[in-house]
């Protein structure tokens, strides 16, 4: 269920509630697109074969592969009416906690922790803890910024 706020404005108001997104499978064409893009070929997320018998029993997406999906994970989380423009403004922290293996299905759960008005917008701060299905152990845990620019 999303986080619905009025206007930018009302973004205090969001403190303290969470939401949670729909699963999303990270598959091994995934894998080797970003690992393409990033020119990390290592075989811990390419060489299937190999990895069966390696520390984690298959293939795993690369940690910062999983971090760049945020964007598409927590998309509809918040919902903030008269917004014009939401930008990324950063992470404070991200922890990787445990691999995620090729063929698994991960979703972000979004918590708001803090909103402030600044001279551009309002400032939305947020845990996201990116869930492994089946796994009492999270992929990650990210503490974001986002700037909400009003209209």
């Amino acid at each position: 269920m999303s986080i619905l706020i009025e206007h930018p404005s009302a973004l205090p108001d969001a403190v303290g509630r969470t939401a949670t997104g729909d699963w999303f499978t990270i598959d091994q064409p995934r894998i080797q697109a970003f690992a393409d893009a990033t020119e990390d070929w290592q075989w811990i997320h390419l060489d299937a074969e190999r990895a069966t018998s390696g520390p984690f029993g298959a293939t795993i997406a690369h940690g910062y592969l999983t971090l760049s999906l945020l964007p598409r994970l927590v998309a509809g989380l918040v919902l903030v009416d008269g917004a014009t423009m939401v930008v990324n403004y950063g992470l404070d922290r991200v922890r990787f906690l445990q691999p995620v293996t090729a063929g698994s299905r991960v979703r972000a759960v979004t918590e708001v922790t803090g909103a402030e008005e600044g001279p551009q917008g309002w400032r939305l701060s947020s845990r996201t803890t990116v869930e492994i299905e089946g796994s009492e152990r999270p992929a990650l845990v990210a503490d974001t910024l986002a700037l909400f620019v009003a209209g």
